[in-house]
């Protein structure tokens, strides 16, 4: 039996898990990131991280075949470089090369939202269709494309940031320096800042109840308040469902994807805001794509970035 390591990177924790060749996690611990450390002594902890869990499991050292990494930014996959991840302060590094020095297995690494979608296309919400189009609503918003198997990265490896389509330049600042980026609206940061600032010019809200701060106002707190009557949330979520469907409603023509699906914490206000975002895309696809595809919430929860990441690893290691 072959096994392959799943390791998704995040600016907080890392999680590293071992599966088996069709995706099923043996063993698995999330830690955290530590980025000021320095990028060599995170390729540290994931090493030893790994041989810990190895042990844990019983397997034989012959039998863990390859390692994928999933991390955020800008990644350069041929060449195994992490081109630039601003919340480790990552720029230029050669983690596939690291790491290999570190384990003697062959590693694989891409951005981290490419492979959670991966994960999902191969043992998540897209399995069994060909052409999965999904996005991740957090901190951020971004998207990838997975046709028959096959990542899309675009040139110079860019594609799926959705998030940074402008949609409205009187808006709210967006973290990339510009203004009125679809993330500072579709986000379960742009979802807070939405009720915040509507309270912070006096509209009245239950939230206002349970928060003598609004700055302590979460996403999740909106989808709660919603359920709970409140009109503000009501509204505000459907506001941002309905800028999804407007951004979905581009994509669809564009790639004729059979099925969307979408993850991240932000998506767990459900229906709240898919309902909405169902209604705006009808509204304005053309007949030919309405009722041609399919749309989910991802199934693999937070373990699809470790599970994309081993799937798409041992992949790699085949056509290698």
């Amino acid at each position: 039996m072959k096994y392959a390591v799943g390791v998704d990177v995040g600016g907080t924790n890392i999680e590293c898990g071992i599966l088996d060749e069709i995706g099923n996690i043996l063993v698995k611990r999330k830690f955290p990131t530590r980025s000021e450390q320095g990028v060599d002594a995170i390729l540290e902890s994931i090493a030893l991280t790994i041989e810990q869990l190895r042990e844990d499991a019983g397997i034989p050292a012959d039998e863990i075949e390859v390692i994928g990494l999933g991390i955020p930014g800008l990644v350069d996959p041929e060449a195994g470089v992490s081109l630039r991840a601003v919340n480790l302060n990552w720029n230029q590094i050669p983690v596939a090369a690291k790491l290999r020095g570190l384990t003697g297995k062959p590693v694989f690494i891409d951005n981290d939202v490419r492979l959670y979608i991966y994960g999902e296309a191969a043992a998540g919400a897209g399995r069994g269709y060909d052409y999965v189009y999904g996005i991740t609503i957090g901190t951020g918003l971004a998207a990838a494309f997975v046709q028959r198997g096959e990542i899309h990265r675009g040139h110079r490896f860019m594609a799926g940031e959705i998030g940074h389509v402008p949609v409205n330049p009187t808006g709210f600042a967006c973290g990339c320096g510009r203004t009125g980026c679809l993330e500072t609206i579709v986000s379960a940061t742009g979802i807070a800042k939405q009720a915040r600032t509507r309270i912070e010019q006096g509209e009245t809200s239950l939230l206002q109840e349970w928060f003598a701060d609004v700055k302590d106002i979460r996403s999740s707190d909106v989808s709660r308040a919603c359920l709970a009557g409140d009109a503000l949330s009501r509204d505000v979520l459907e506001q941002t469902g309905r800028e999804l469907g407007r951004a979905l409603a581009w994509v669809v023509p564009t790639l004729s994807p059979d099925v969307i699906v979408i993850g991240g914490g932000g998506a767990l206000a459900g229906e709240l805001l898919f309902e909405p975002m169902k209604d705006e895309l009808n509204n304005l696809l053309l007949q030919d794509y309405r009722n041609h595809f399919a749309i989910k919430s991802a199934e693999l929860g937070d373990h699809a970035g470790i599970i994309g990441s081993a799937l798409w690893a041992l992949q790699c290691n085949k056509q290698a």
